[in-house]
């Protein structure tokens, strides 16, 4: 741990949550111990084991969390030679184009390279088109730990910036990590992995406000934050910047284990060297699309945890300070969460089809006023420790999903050779997977069967007391709900097309010669096509062809494009079309795709969160009389503007929230400086309007092209 590092605590009001949470554990766990019941004995112990289980996993999560290492970036210094390695296997072609074309662009000086396993002849090609540097070898020993070794022969740098071939980079990437470099202790820095594809598996969005949920928000939100403040962040493979010296100290990238970062990380950690996460999000890449590949990448990490523990010893590792043990403890230890949660999803069917009892006077009230207040506090001292991000139904919904998979992945410690999968990132290979869902499918099945079959147990036989059978039924009634969440979720993700989406609003001039002053929304666009709405859809004949040019911040892209599709909408909603681009050159397309990937541009312009409020939060919230809305769903207007404030009247084009009351918000690509007067003519779906409005500046979202400046607008009058 760096002393004095700033930090972000827990906070007094959160303290009372958690200080409340262990009188509860206090009062709860040793009266649970005097009560097992001897006539089931060994079911007793296992299911009280899990529950020691999940109280000792609260604490080390605890005591990882309890404070947040806050960061700044220092300025980059001028002059390091830095090389960016992109290892690739078998991914499409088009992916690793953006990839490369967004480390190309990053604004430190350096050198792109791309090391591929495949060793195939049409990546050779990319790399020679874009001016990469390309490097293959003639086997795939150890994997991409392998390839990072073989490059670091090869490549003359003292700075490596490693990602993944979907891992897309903003520009501000290297300039925004480098800086703390200054210290010659450090020998990594590591960024979040944030994923651009918001329709992925692990991707949960509220249907009532703007939330959207990863099942990584916690670990990259708050778990590396603090791992952080003690010293204890770890590499995780991918969106990260390594010293060189410091790679060579220890051999170079760890081999032997599937997880060549976590392994690396403990390795540079042993050796004295300090880490640095840095938790701007920095870079984008693609989340796993369905269960299958999901799941798959939980095996591998799993597996490679307990790899790097039988190999390392983590506990005993010398070199490592006590709080790195528990931090790494920590995080190998999650895994072994899969088996408790099976007890707790089979112990209901147990209790209501075999009578078998954990605790002699379940159904009491003397343990209902054990159990109650525990699990209460011990759900709220969860939502408060993480801060928003660890939103208890997901998080169950996720265990659900993952629990046997996390068991699988347990049995690594016994295996020797464990083959490295990369994980599928096409949607052609995710369908007919549905036998991922077995577990879950099972879980249901046993518990709902189980009901009916303790009611009538009770009834005929009065096998168990109604107390239990009352607990049983309820336990069993949120397993089912569990893993109905878990199979709808699975059955309702579809992915129609190829490419994500990007719901960014972009401002479109249609080729029409008789009136040049309409303008288009073009929305849910991807590289392939978009969809576009205005009162010129209306004219728009489905199966013909348009064309017009897309308004980004740096260029105004030519483009033509077959209309596909049509909605025509309901009563008040405007009809819109759907396209598919006709490319002329690559350039044309590579200018859009540098538009849309590497940055956070669509959480930004459609008000997206991954935060929630805590239960003290929501309660302050509420006491305060300001109720509990959620963020409200922007939608989109282009307009034409011009400054009256500033002399010449030049004219632009932006974009306005379509809300006619509340805040409204502007976005363009010009800046604008505080407090500027402008007057815009909106471009509505079925009439325009004249507006003045004040725009007070926001905020400024890069992206690999160009920024966009987001303004907060009051309208002042009306032209």
């Amino acid at each position: 741990m760096t002393k004095h590092m700033p930090y972000e605590s827990l906070g007094k009001e959160k303290m009372v949550v958690v200080f409340i949470f262990l009188l509860a554990a206090a009062w709860y766990l040793p009266w649970r111990a005097r009560v097992l019941n001897d006539n089931h004995l060994v079911f007793s112990i296992l299911l009280y084991g899990a529950e020691l289980f999940s109280f000792f996993t609260i604490m080390l999560h605890l005591f990882m969390t309890w404070r947040l290492a806050v960061r700044q970036s220092p300025p980059a210094p001028s002059g390091l030679k830095v090389a960016v390695l992109i290892p690739t296997l078998d991914e499409p072609v088009a992916m690793l184009r953006q990839t490369l074309l967004g480390a190309i662009r990053m604004d430190y000086p350096h050198q792109t390279w791309l090391l591929d396993d495949g060793r195939r002849t049409q990546m050779r090609r990319l790399a020679k088109e874009l001016g990469c540097s390309y490097l293959t070898r003639p086997e795939n020993t150890d994997a991409k730990a392998g390839s990072l070794n073989n490059a670091l022969r090869h490549v003359e740098a003292d700075f490596l910036a490693i990602f993944d071939a979907d891992h897309i980079p903003s520009r501000e990437f290297l300039t925004h990590t480098l800086g703390y470099f200054g210290d010659e202790n450090v020998a990594f820095v590591q960024t979040p992995q944030d994923f651009y594809n918001l329709d992925s598996y692990q991707h949960i969005k509220s249907p009532r406000n703007q939330s959207i949920w990863s099942e990584q928000s916690l670990f990259f939100r708050v778990i590396q934050r603090g791992k952080d403040y003690w010293n204890a962040a770890f590499f995780c493979g991918s969106c990260a910047v390594i010293r060189r010296s410091a790679l060579d100290s220890i051999g170079g990238f760890a081999t032997g284990t599937v997880t060549e970062d976590l392994h690396t990380s403990l390795c540079l950690h042993k050796k004295g060297y300090t880490s640095v996460y840095h938790p701007e999000s920095l870079a984008y890449g693609l989340a796993p699309l369905a269960i299958g590949p999901y799941l798959r990448q939980r095996i591998r990490w799993g597996q490679g945890a307990m790899q790097v523990w039988r190999k390392e010893g983590i506990l005993l590792a010398r070199g490592l300070t006590i709080p790195q043990r528990i931090n790494y403890l920590a995080s190998a230890i999650t895994y072994f969460d899969g088996w408790q949660k099976a007890i707790f999803y089979i112990a209901p069917v147990l209790v209501l089809v075999l009578g078998w009892l954990p605790i002699v006077d379940i159904g009491s009230s003397t343990f209902l006023w054990h159990f109650i207040p525990y699990y209460v506090f011990t759900f709220w001292a969860f939502e408060e420790i993480n801060r928003g991000y660890g939103r208890v139904l997901q998080t169950e919904q996720f265990n659900m999903t993952r629990f046997w998979a996390l068991m699988v992945s347990t049995l690594g410690w016994f295996r020797r050779k464990i083959t490295f999968i990369v994980t599928p990132k096409t949607a052609s290979a995710i369908h007919g997977e549905h036998h991922y869902m077995a577990p879950q499918y099972t879980i249901l099945g046993a518990n709902a069967v189980a009901i009916p079959f303790g009611l009538w147990g009770l009834s005929g036989y009065h096998a168990i007391p109604t107390g239990a059978l009352v607990a049983g039924v309820l336990w069993a009634s949120v397993n089912i709900g569990l893993a109905a969440l878990v199979v709808t979720m699975t059955m309702v993700r579809r992915h129609r097309r190829g490419e994500y989406r990007f719901p960014v609003p972009i401002v479109v001039r249609i080729d029409d010669p008789l009136d040049l002053t309409k303008l288009a929304i073009a929305e849910d666009i991807s590289l392939s096509g978009f969809r576009i709405y205005s009162r010129l859809a209306q004219e728009i004949a489905v199966h013909g062809k348009i064309s017009g040019r897309l308004l980004l911040p740096d260029v105004e892209i030519p483009f033509a494009a077959e209309v596909v599709g049509e909605n025509k909408g309901g009563t008040g909603k405007m009809r819109t079309v759907g396209c598919r681009f006709l490319w002329r050159d690559d350039a044309t397309r590579d200018r859009l795709g540098s538009f849309l990937h590497g940055s956070d541009l669509q959480w930004r312009v459609l008000g997206l969160s991954e935060r929630v409020r805590t239960p003290l939060e929501s309660l302050r919230v509420w006491l305060m009389g300001q109720g509990l809305h959620g963020n409200k769903v922007r939608r989109w207007i282009p307009v034409f503007y011009h400054r009256l404030d500033v002399p010449g009247g030049q004219q632009y084009v932006g974009l306005i929230s379509a809300n006619t009351s509340g805040s409204r918000v502007f976005m363009t690509y010009d800046t604008l400086g505080p407090e500027a007067d402008v007057q815009m003519l909106t471009q509505g779906k079925y009439q325009r309007q004249f507006l003045r409005i004040k725009a007070d500046f926001s905020e400024r979202v890069g992206s690999s092209a160009a920024p966009v400046y987001v303004y907060r607008a009051a309208e002042s009058a009306a032209g």
